[in-house]
């Protein structure tokens, strides 16, 4: 029997790929950084052929330097950059525009007029979102009004919508299969996400013509296969990356929660097979679809996490390598009164507000690069602790710790500082690469490499904990001054 899953995780920044065994031991990693396009103040774009090539590129890497034949890999799992919209030509298998990022704020206005237009209630009810140009829908549009003939080409079934995984997904079937999963699909705001189908009235509201769209599976089966050296794989599981590391940390029960530090934040709770609906500006969202059922998950994004840190970098120039931040921010005794707002791309839970903009306050005179770098990270910090509390308010159960995964849970430096905000643990997991241990988890779940989740959470093991060590006084004052600079950037954009 094959025992072994290939991870593909397709990342805003980067391409990674991750084999493992069943005792989820990794046998190698290959990951390749790609373009950034930013043509306008506010947009973000990716080339969807060279998310494919590096995709595909990373994929035979790593199964080169691991010495596993493509025949001993029993499945492939997917994860991905949710949100993010490829529209392309399914005769020619070419996308009709660069991918949309899930970032991009250029269809504010069009979220205004679905406000305008009374439909905020039923996209909160049907979809568990809030209206915002975060989501897929808009994006889509803005692509089928700005290409001349999508739209019929469109209607006719000759322009096919994907995100990234849907993209990925029929790429290595070689056109053969056009789908997604439920967690991806209720990132559109296009998903009903109790009757489990796509809503004509929000298609409707925006002219997306039904024909274009995936079908919709579970998290977890067999979608298809790839070949790969004359081996035939199959893709066995999909999720996007934010409840693929939900899974992978083993949140498989009402209560459980994760927050994943990547180029954003995202912080996810469990809530079983009933959807909770939010008070405190959190989303609802399919957390995982497995055996026949769904389970749901309440949601808080931060738009602007690591990338705080990749802006410090490339943009400012205050170091060359983004691990040097937490050497600096070690420098200085405290942040010296200065707070960054990194609402670059306008803030997201629980405020919500497309027109923020990034804020530096509380300069002096004696203001340092440590003092601006600090700020940085305990930005990322702050923005997880305004979700905390909103999901705890609208639960009334409060977290006793939280999971951290994603690339900035190494900086031991945020993590302490995590754990002091909230006044919470931390627990850091001994495989960190939580995300695409998701989506091996449902790949290998699909092809009989484990039996249930029961098997899965027996793996699951905790490397670090930081416990808080921050007195009250000091805790509050800081929230406070980072609400009083949060309120200053909202609205910016008028």
């Amino acid at each position: 029997m094959a025992n072994y899953i290939l991870a593909l995780d397709q990342g805003t920044t980067s391409s990674r790929a991750i084999l493992f065994d069943r005792e989820q031991n990794i046998l190698g990693v290959a990951q390749k950084e790609f373009t950034q396009l930013y043509p306008r103040e506010g947009w973000v774009e990716h080339d969807p052929m060279e998310i494919w090539s590096s995709q595909y590129g990373v994929m035979m890497e790593v199964i080169a330097q691991s010495g596993v034949e493509p025949a001993d890999i029993a499945a492939i799992g997917i994860t991905n950059q949710r949100e993010t919209t490829i529209l392309w030509d399914k005769e020619t298998g070419r996308p009709i525009y660069n991918a949309i990022v899930w970032q991009c704020r250029r269809t504010a206005d069009m979220v205004d007029k679905l406000l305008t237009d009374g439909l905020e209630d039923h996209i909160r009810k049907t979809t568990g979102l809030i209206p915002d140009a975060y989501f897929s829908a808009t994006k889509i549009a803005w692509i089928l009004d700005h290409v001349e003939g999508a739209r019929e080409k469109a209607r006719r079934g000759e322009i096919l919508f994907g995100t990234v995984d849907c993209w990925l997904l029929w790429k290595l079937t070689g056109g053969a299969v056009h789908a997604t999963d439920v967690t991806n699909a209720s990132r559109t705001m296009l998903y009903d996400i109790k009757k489990l189908d796509w809503d004509d009235t929000l298609l409707e509201a925006l002219d997306i013509p039904r024909a274009m769209l995936p079908k919709v599976c579970s998290s977890s089966e067999i979608y298809g296969y790839t070949d790969i050296q004359g081996a035939q794989i199959p893709i066995a599981g999909i999720a996007g990356d934010q409840q693929a590391a939900l899974f992978g940390q083993g949140c498989f029960s009402p209560g459980d929660a994760k927050n994943t530090y990547g180029t954003g934040c995202f912080l996810l709770m469990n809530t079983g097979e009933r959807p909770c609906d939010s008070a405190n500006g959190l989303l609802t969202t399919i957390a995982v679809g497995l055996d026949g059922k769904v389970q749901y998950a309440l949601e808080g994004s931060v738009f602007v996490g690591g990338a705080v840190i990749q802006w410090l970098r490339d943009e400012m120039r205050f170091f060359t390598d983004s691990r040097d931040a937490e050497y600096y921010a070690q420098k200085v005794p405290d942040n010296g009164g200065v707070y960054l707002v990194p609402a670059f791309t306008g803030l997201g839970a629980p405020y919500w507000d497309m027109y923020a903009r990034g804020v530096l306050v509380g300069l002096t005179r004696g203001t340092k690069r440590e003092h601006i770098i600090r700020a940085a990270q305990e930005s990322i910090a702050y923005q997880v602790a305004d979700l905390v509390h909103a999901m705890e308010g609208d639960t009334g159960v409060p977290l006793t710790q939280l999971k951290a995964d994603g690339g900035a849970s190494r900086d031991v430096f945020l993590m302490q500082f995590q754990a002091d905000i909230l006044d919470r643990q931390v627990l850091r997991p001994a495989i960190r690469e939580t995300t695409a241990l998701g989506a091996a988890y449902l790949a290998g779940l699909a092809a009989g490499v484990w039996k249930d989740c029961s098997e899965l959470s027996r793996l699951w093991r905790c490397d670090t904990t930081f416990a808080p060590a921050m007195d009250s006084g000091s805790r509050e004052k800081l929230l406070t001054d980072w609400h009083r600079a949060v309120g200053r950037c909202r609205g910016w954009i008028c």
